[in-house]
Parts: structure tokens; sequence; C-alpha cells
């Protein structure tokens, strides 16, 4: 069997790549109120969106059990795989990756397994999760797998645009981008994931000249690798997708939909863009 990729629901990966390159994915939990629900099997991106638009709550997210990554882990290891590389959320955003090496150990002897901090979300946790399952299906050792991961990590930028900051401030990952808070009912936040945190990387104001910038910084980082776009429920993908076609083809764009772990921090309408630049 191989090498198997693990990874967390944060990740935004579209459901047809996460099939078609075995890729696993063990789910948060989204909790509106009272209520609890698994991420990705119990609540759609979908049904996501329409409860946070209805919501007077604003949910919260809860980390996997060590023994939810553990009884993966083990079902892999009892189908043959010759090790298990787990890459997750950002560590500085949630105790995620927690649970994660505390499962690793219950399968010492059992199976390798190497746990990696991504230091991003979404779809820049997604680009790796890709990467990692491709060298995997070549038949590269595991070492080799958690090199690359490694080095694709530390060249990875992720930007975004949030509709408000509201979301972030509400549920405590605003990290230094507070800043902007004073004037954020007047400008468009671009921010920016930089060492596993959230960072300022622009105010402008509209929603038009946002996405203008996050084409610019595709743009200045060209020549640059593994292009994606992710967007929660966004009304202008295609608007972003046509400033980046000159640079990169749609169809060389991985497009990913932000779930209910990053979309509750993040809001409604956010977009964003992350790649890996090569110098």
């Amino acid at each position: 069997m191989g090498v198997r990729v693990v990874t967390d629901s944060a990740c935004d990966l579209p459901d047809d790549l996460v099939e078609r390159l075995g890729i696993e994915i063990v789910p948060l939990t989204i909790r509106f109120g009272d209520e609890e629900l698994i991420d990705r099997k119990e609540l759609t991106t979908g049904e996501f969106w329409r409860r946070l638009a209805a919501s007077s709550v604003l949910p919260e997210t809860a980390a996997p059990s060590p023994g939810a990554f553990e009884q993966v882990f083990r079902r892999l290891a009892d189908d043959g795989a010759t090790g298990i590389v787990c890459i997750n959320l950002s560590s500085k955003l949630s105790g995620t990756i927690q649970s994660a090496e505390v499962a690793a150990k219950a399968l010492e002897g059992v199976c390798p397994v190497e746990v990696v901090d991504s230091l991003h979300v979404s779809m820049g946790l997604g680009n790796l999760c890709l990467a990692a399952a491709r060298r995997a299906a070549d038949g590269d050792s595991l070492s080799s797998i958690v090199d690359t991961v490694t080095d694709q990590r530390n060249r990875t930028k992720l930007y975004g645009c949030l509709d408000t900051l509201e979301y972030l401030k509400k549920g405590g990952r605003i990290g230094n981008a507070r800043a902007l808070v004073g004037s954020m009912l007047a400008i468009k936040p671009v921010v920016e994931v930089r060492d596993g945190t959230v960072e300022e990387a622009g105010k402008v104001r509209t929603r038009s000249k946002a996405l203008r910038l996050l084409a610019d910084r595709v743009r200045d980082h060209q020549p640059l690798e593994n292009l994606a776009v992710l967007h929660g429920d966004a009304p202008d993908l295609d608007q972003l997708l046509d400033l980046l076609d000159p640079m990169v083809p749609r169809d060389e764009i991985v497009v990913g939909q932000i779930g209910p772990v990053i979309g509750t921090h993040s809001g409604p309408r956010v977009i964003g863009v992350t790649f890996q630049a090569t110098a």
C-alpha cells in the first residue's frame, strides 16, 4: 500500500481530489449552540454557510480527539500502509495537531507515523496534502515525503480578503491583524497567514480592489507553484479567476471551498489565494 496521507477537515480539499488521491480526513466538530456536528459528515459546507447566515450564535470549533486519529492510523496500518504522514492545521491556531501527535505515539512499533505542522489553513494546508499524496503515489519513502512537505510549507504563501474582521475578532484568532479592527467598517481587510498566525497584509476600500490586490500578490511572486484559490461562498470567484488567468490558466488552479472550520473564523464571502514561492 505504501505511504498514506492523513489530514484534518481544515484542509478544504475538494472531495474529488481527496477520493482520487486516497487522502484520509479526520474531521473537527462544529458547535452551533448546544448542537454538535461532525464536519464533512454531519455538516456539509453548503449547509454550514446557510446556518451561519441564519444563526444568532457564533459557531465554535473543536479539535478531533486523539482516538479519532488513532482509529484512522490503525485502519491504514491494518490495510498495509508502510508509513503515514499526517499534515495538520497550524498548531498556533488549533490543538488539532496535539491530538495527532498523541495518536502517533500510540502507533509506535506498529507503523511509523510522521506528524507535520502545516503552519497554514485551508488550501494552504490542502496543497501540502496534495503534494504528499502525489509523492506517495509515486512510491516515495516516508522521509522523502516529509522533506517535500516541509520544503513546500516553508515556501507557502496565503493571502485572503475578508468581508469583515468580526468573525476573527470574536473567535480570538485575529493575531497581529487586530490593528485593522478600529477601521474595519470602512475597509476590506486583506490578511496573510504567516508563520502559522494571521497577520495584516493590506487594507482597501472596495471588494474589487481587494481582488486586484490578491492578483498582485500572485504577480509579485512569479514564477510560483501550485496556485490554488480558496473561498467561502464568494459571489465574485470568477472575477478573481479572470484576474489570475493571464498568469496561471484556470485549468491549472485548484479551487477549494472554505468549510466550517476556517469559515467559522473568517466569516462569509472570504476569498483568497495560496501558492508556493520559488524564489
